[in-house]
């Protein structure tokens, strides 16, 4: 049985995993539950073995080993950068500027737009280094965690120069089109230029506070903490990492050294990011040494406590694309998009291609396939429609933005997770009904544009 005949029972894993988590409150419980699921479904009576094999050929992907590295490489990096006292050096001089809660969190914006490179590392260094100055001022945790993703993926997605958009520019290249039509897109990406916007004037007070996050403002003014109280549903977060309070602060420049060398191999390597990690932590290595912040024992702790902290993120990592690769051999993703797409006119495939997409992104968490997925579909339909490629490429881009954002077990959000300390799915509660907001913002621009094109 291949993939174009499940039809509508591929989605039968992901309406469990949604309606489990909404029911039980517990995400790798149902991750577990609607993998194995999944592997019934597409192994039968094999399903026992089948289940084993699905890891194994996950394990064996591309993108699964890709993510591995990441995670056990920026794992040790910042649990050297806390414990050298690089971070904390680096938080008090922004302190001196970030003296408001205002000032703090439009820094925190900025970096999160100069942090381009790749979504990982910009969620993962730009929360690391800004936690420690929003405690102090009073910021709740939620909000920090909210700004952190939403200048993530939604700023990659804009800047053709990140690892998403050469993901991208490589796939539309298969029909013709190139770097000058990715960013003849750009205008077009509504979603994530509503997201970056809004989470400015939200973080310089410019728009309201709403439901959970407006709580969690009261939470504090009350004499509350901010970071996340024990939830009631019994989430946590899947790995935080606290600064030492016996730490003592060094050189701020034991901080920006190494990040600069990261950002500069990651460039000179073709915006790959293993390779400017680990520069960056050979980079450490040598100046913490030379200065004497930490003798080589106290390195290869530091290093392998920072792998440690990140091996529950890693399992669920894993389980998230065990049902990715089942989504893949189901056909989850062409069945959603071929039934979606019928009959659509020309007018409205621009907002029918990102709501889509972003169905499609929320509900298989595979970000990066479902560009390879996609494309090939609107793309050419867009061109035999007579409507701007570079509209559709917005759709596509804008949608899977989208997903990274608020997905709840997309790797961008355990990502954000492990450097806000806030649990995925607290994150997602305080962080949805701005994604609402953004959502209906980009529908209506797509509608427009979509009429004006033709």
């Amino acid at each position: 049985m291949d993939g174009s005949e499940y039809g509508i029972i591929s989605l039968v894993p992901i309406a469990i995993l949604i309606v489990g988590v909404i029911i039980t409150k517990k995400m790798t419980e149902m991750l577990i539950v609607s993998t194995f699921i999944g592997a019934i479904l597409i192994f039968k009576k094999g399903f026992f073995t089948g289940y084993i094999s699905l890891f194994y050929e996950t394990m064996a992907g591309d993108m699964f080993q890709f993510l591995f590295l990441i995670l056990i490489l920026v794992g040790a990096l910042i649990t050297l950068l806390e414990k050298s006292g690089a971070m904390m050096g680096f938080s008090d001089v922004v302190t001196r500027l970030a003296n408001t809660p205002r000032r703090a969190m439009l820094i925190t914006w900025i970096l999160g737009v100069i942090v381009f490179i790749d979504d990982y590392l910009n969620n993962l260094a730009v929360g690391s280094c800004m936690r420690g100055i929003t405690d102090k001022l009073g910021i709740p945790r939620e909000h920090l965690a909210y700004m952190v993703n939403s200048t993530g993926a939604c700023v990659c997605v804009i800047l053709p120069f990140s690892t998403w958009g050469a993901f991208a520019i490589g796939c539309i290249s298969e029909f013709g089109l190139g770097f000058s039509n990715y960013v003849h897109s750009i205008p077009f990406m509504f979603y994530p230029w509503a997201a970056i916007i809004i989470s400015l004037l939200l973080g310089l007070g410019f728009f309201p506070k709403l439901g959970p996050m407006k709580k969690a403002y009261e939470r504090v003014a009350n004499g509350g903490d901010v970071t996340v109280p024990p939830d009631p549903s019994g989430a946590v977060a899947v790995v935080s990492i606290e600064a030492d309070p016996d730490t003592k602060p060094s050189s701020m420049w034991n901080f920006l050294v190494p990040m600069i060398v990261m950002i500069a191999g990651v460039i000179i390597f073709d915006n790959d990011i293993i390779h400017g990690l680990m520069l960056s932590l050979l980079c450490v290595f040598i100046m913490y040494l030379a200065e004497r912040i930490m003798t080589l024992t106290q390195f290869m702790n530091g290093f392998l406590e920072g792998i440690t902290n990140m091996a529950n993120l890693i399992f669920i990592v894993l389980i998230a694309f065990v049902l990715a690769t089942e989504n893949d051999k189901m056909g989850m993703s062409p069945y959603v998009i071929g039934v979606m797409s019928e009959h659509v006119s020309p007018a409205i495939l621009p907002p029918m291609t990102f709501l889509i997409c972003a169905f499609i992104a929320f509900t298989s968490g595979s970000l990066w396939a479902l560009i390879a997925i996609a494309t090939p579909v609107f793309v050419p339909l867009a061109q035999g429609m007579g409507i701007p490629p570079e509209m559709l490429i917005a759709g596509i881009m804008s949608g899977t933005a989208l997903g990274s954002q608020i997905c709840f077990y997309v790797d961008a959000v355990f990502m954000t997770a492990a450097a806000t300390g806030v649990p995925n799915m607290v994150y997602v509660r305080h962080s949805a009904i701005y994604v609402i907001i953004g959502v209906v913002v980009a529908t209506i621009a797509f509608a427009v544009a979509g009429f004006i094109a033709l």
